[in-house]
């Protein structure tokens, strides 16, 4: 038996920040994006001059004005899982702190990361026709699941493979939280396993075994006094990490462990590959079993380019470098130089207290309606 669901709909023309509160309450966790998807969708379909085309719970939809430039501008439509705290502000519906909707921060999950910045595209894309005023540039639109969880799993990646030279463009804007600054490029990350062994035996008779939780000991002492670098790529300095993660060992209470695993994650520079970044690892680990079980390569700033740095321009606040892995690096891969822009502070992303100031969408707003309209 089909169940039948009645469309939600968005008003994406009315202020938007009550947009963004609108888009917070409507749950879409990772795997649970397809009433938000359906909601954008049916939006966007009302907008003349829009070609969409919709992939699963991935949208694009693209101007056809025949500017000589072409901007992407992206966002993914999942959050990470609600909070369980109970209590906690950071939930779904959303909530103002203020009790005036519109007015102050915002609370719930997603206020930063990131329906802020898909209000802002779907505002953007509401008023891009009105009263003649067209931009001066080609967009592109960019809504997609997945991205909160593996690679695998990911929208914009499926959407890459399956209508790539929809994606081709000049230049691209994720609007991932950047607290209203531009953000160049991102580190990469690599997962690496390093596997001790040892023999078991009964903990009442230890030293007939060997502890492979104790032989795990050095490679803990080495990652804790590893220093990491910081490293300037094309003028903004991208700080590195490298740490154990998670460590798993044993069987039993009374049973000397005979293996350990401790799992290390590695954010490193843009200025490397993956396969460089795994050869570094190796070498801080020599002796080690070493298995690289996860990577994804970052993305230099491509601020150079003559639209990153008219925007840069237009933004007037000094860029900065993006410490996390975004999907910027996704459309470094397809030869599209990218920026980090979007309301809220990216610190607040994942919290329990998640929240964003709603003058601070409107800002981001603003700047990037102003900038496409030269």
């Amino acid at each position: 038996m089909t169940v039948e669901t009645t469309p939600i709909l968005l008003d994406i023309r009315q202020d938007v920040a009550l947009l963004t509160a609108a888009l917070m309450d409507i749950n879409s966790v990772s795997g649970n994006e397809a009433a938000l998807a359906d909601a954008v969708e049916s939006a966007l379909r009302t907008i003349p001059g829009l070609q969409l085309v919709r992939d699963g719970d991935a949208i694009i939809a693209r101007t056809e004005l025949g500017r000589p430039e072409r901007v992407i501008l992206a966002g993914h439509l999942d959050t990470v899982p609600l909070p369980t705290v109970e209590g906690s502000l950071g939930t779904v519906p959303s909530t103002w702190e203020s009790g005036v909707p519109g007015t102050g921060n915002l609370y719930g999950r997603g206020a930063t990361d990131m329906k802020g910045g898909v209000a802002v595209q779907l505002a953007l894309a509401a008023t891009m026709f009105d009263g003649g005023a067209e931009p001066g540039k080609d967009v592109t639109f960019v809504f997609y699941d997945h991205e909160e969880v593996e690679a695998v799993k990911s929208g914009l990646g499926r959407l890459v493979r399956n209508h790539g030279h929809l994606l081709e463009g000049d230049f691209a804007i994720l609007l991932e939280p950047t607290d209203g600054t531009v953000e160049g490029g991102c580190n990469g990350t690599s997962r690496f396993e390093a596997t001790t062994t040892g023999e078991a035996a009964h903990s009442a008779r230890a030293w007939m075994g060997s502890n492979a939780i104790h032989a795990a000991a050095p490679i803990l002492g080495r990652l804790a006094a590893y220093e990491p670098r910081t490293v300037n790529v094309d003028g903004l300095d991208y700080r590195e990490s490298l740490n154990a993660v998670k460590i798993n060992g044993g069987t039993a209470g009374n049973v000397i462990p005979d293996r350990c695993v401790v799992e290390i994650n590695y954010r490193f520079a843009p200025d490397k590959t993956p396969d460089q970044a795994e050869a570094h690892v190796r070498e801080l680990l020599d002796g080690f079993d070493v298995v690289r079980t996860d990577a994804a390569a970052g993305a230099r700033p491509g601020l150079n380019h003559p639209a990153a740095a008219s925007f840069v321009a237009a933004v007037g606040a000094e860029p900065k470098p993006k410490y996390g892995w975004t999907d910027v690096a996704r459309f470094s891969g397809l030869g599209v130089p990218a920026v980090n822009f979007g309301p809220g502070d990216p610190l607040l992303a994942h919290k329990d207290n998640e929240h964003v100031d709603a003058d601070a969408i409107r800002e981001c707003l603003r700047a990037l309606r102003s900038w496409l309209a030269d």
